[in-house]
């Protein structure tokens, strides 16, 4: 970890605010899991990620967390982000397959992103490369069988260089995820596979850097106990967050509940 690149929790808070901004500007939903996941895909980016590493999100409706991250570290600008979700733009509402030199994979399809990164760490072996592969999921993504297969691959060809993040938010489109198809508790079928694994609240800045920073020997799974719209107490813990845009009077609602986070001026 780098710890020049330390994000403070303002910092974390306005891109929370500018999430929730460029949202409401384009009219476009997939709020609640964008909040859930961009705490660590900040820090990820910031402090974590060196020049040749590779952020896959597998979890693509979550693509506006992705673009503020970017914006966060200078590699996306604010012309960028007024264009989310418009026509002809790069920044669509899931992550596009070219364009954009920090997204390497498209990730509209749910269910693929761990394949991906998968592939990606063995090929930076192949290379005599120590470049890292962190890939984030959703935790609905873990009841489809195209991930459990990729985890399979991952723990036989031991990839002690890919590092996967699971936003375990427990909502999902069509409801909770134990209501919906029960993986609960995830963490009991994943430590069956003899990987390093850790169970952290992801939205504790210092438990996740010190959930990157531990010693990696083995294939790695941090699962992120997080909140679907954390910090917007009208989103938080509702499924409807995961497909409504904001009206105006609870997009300035939002901003001001995301203010009172911030430090006294």
């Amino acid at each position: 970890m780098d710890t020049s690149k330390l994000l403070t929790a303002d910092e974390m808070v306005r891109a929370r605010q500018r999430l929730l901004q460029m949202h409401f500007e384009s009219g476009v939903g997939h709020i609640g899991g964008n909040l859930s996941a961009l705490d660590a895909m900040l820090i990820i980016f910031h402090e974590y990620l060196g020049a040749d590493d590779k952020f896959i999100l597998s979890k693509g409706h979550s693509a506006g967390a992705l673009y503020i991250a970017l914006w966060s570290i200078g590699r996306l600008g604010e012309q960028d982000l007024k264009l989310f979700h418009k026509n002809d733009t790069l920044l669509a509402g899931h992550p596009p397959a070219k364009g954009i030199a920090d997204i390497p994979f498209a990730t509209g399809s749910l269910g693929h992103g761990l394949s991906l990164a998968a592939g990606t760490a063995l090929a930076f072996r192949f290379k005599g490369s120590s470049a890292k592969v962190v890939c984030l999921t959703s935790d609905g993504e873990w009841q489809e069988g195209s991930t459990w297969e990729a985890l399979i691959f991952s723990r036989h060809q031991d990839l002690s260089n890919l590092t996967v993040l699971i936003d375990h938010n427990n909502l999902q489109g069509f409801g909770s995820t134990t209501d919906v198809a029960s993986m609960a508790p995830l963490w009991d079928k994943l430590n069956g596979f003899d990987i390093d694994m850790q169970v952290i609240d992801g939205h504790n800045p210092s438990a996740i850097r010190s959930a990157l920073a531990a010693d990696q020997e083995r294939l790695r799974i941090i699962i992120l106990r997080t909140v679907k719209g954390r910090g917007v107490s009208f989103m938080e813990n509702r499924m409807d967050s995961h497909y409504l845009p904001l009206t105006e009077e609870k997009f300035h609602k939002g901003i001001a509940e995301l203010a009172l986070e911030l430090s006294p001026q």
